[in-house]
This record gives C-alpha cells, structure tokens and sequence, in this order.
C-alpha cells in the first residue's frame, strides 16, 4: 500500500513539472514565433490533455488495473472516436489544419495574403486564426470566414503590408497619368 502512495506521489510531482515546463517552453515558444495569446491557449489546453491523460494511465497501472481490461476500454474508446471523427470529417480535417497552420505555415495574424483561386479574388488582411477558421478583411471591406482546411488547399501568397487608402492613392496616381 506504500508503494502505491509513493509511485501516486511521483506520479504527482511529474505531472507538476510537466506542466510548470510545459508553460515555461510554449512562452518562450509563443515569444520566438510571435504567437496570438488564443493560439497559445489551445496549445496549453492540449499539453493539459496530454499529461493528465498520461498521469490517469500510470495511475491506472500503479493502483492495480489489469493490462487486458485496459486495453478492452482503451479500443472502445477508440472505436467510438474514430466513429465519431468519420461522421464529423469535416471537424477532424480543419482541426488538423489547424495544427498545420499553427506550427509550420507562414500565415500570421496580421499578414496580407492573397488566396490564389480562379473563381475569386480574395486579397486583405488575416485579423485571427482559430481552431476551425481563418478570418480576413478583403481590401474591398469585405469579412471572410475561410476553413482551414480550405486555406491548406488553396495556395496562399503573403503580400507587402499596405492599407487600402495606399492602393487607391496608386490607382489615382495611375489614372492621373
């Protein structure tokens, strides 16, 4: 029985450093890449997620769960997911994207972008990145709400920062001449 109060202990302490460095590498991190606080905040959440989920299973383990019963629940959990992420695609692709988006596409909140597409021109400014969206003001004063995954599957080009009164001042330079 002291073991099991000891290794509950250890497991406790783990789990406090885990997150206290967790915190100290996503600031730094958020620091490094100029990261939006929401942003951060979804990160946070998932750590959180990851290590209490960890420190369940060796709780589990240590407290006496049996391997074969774990496993049993683990594959039903599983399988209920996977079920529920088949029926929601559309949920699973642009929280991906998300991922994507968030660690290694250039895209930031207050770039100027142009979404490269035939049917429309979509040119002006990301004003925030969520878990399910990208959010832009066009250089016409338009408000668009773009999936992430649409953003991944259309190419997107960053564009030189300029307001739109500077593109209407060229425009009027140009008919002048």
């Amino acid at each position: 029985m002291t073991e099991k109060l000891i290794w509950t202990v250890i497991v406790l302490v783990a789990i406090f450093i885990a997150i206290v460095l967790g915190r100290l590498f996503l600031r730094r991190f958020s620091v490094l890449r100029n990261l939006d606080g929401n942003r951060r905040k979804v990160v946070l959440n998932l750590h959180y997620i990851l290590v209490y989920s960890l420190a369940a299973i060796v709780l589990a383990v240590v407290w006496g769960l049996k391997l074969e019963n774990f496993t049993v629940f683990i594959s039903s959990i599983l399988a209920v997911l996977g079920v529920g992420f088949f029926a929601q695609w559309s949920i699973l692709s642009n929280l991906t994207a998300s991922l994507i988006l968030f660690f290694n596409h250039p895209v930031r909140i207050g770039h100027r972008i142009k979404v490269i597409d035939k049917d429309y021109n979509w040119t002006g400014v990301v004003t925030d990145i969520t878990g399910f969206y990208l959010y832009m003001t066009t250089d016409t004063g338009e408000y668009l709400t773009l999936p992430n995954n649409l953003v991944l599957q259309k190419g997107i080009e960053l564009l030189p920062q300029h307001t739109v009164e500077e593109s209407e001042k060229q425009e009027d330079a140009t008919l002048l001449e």
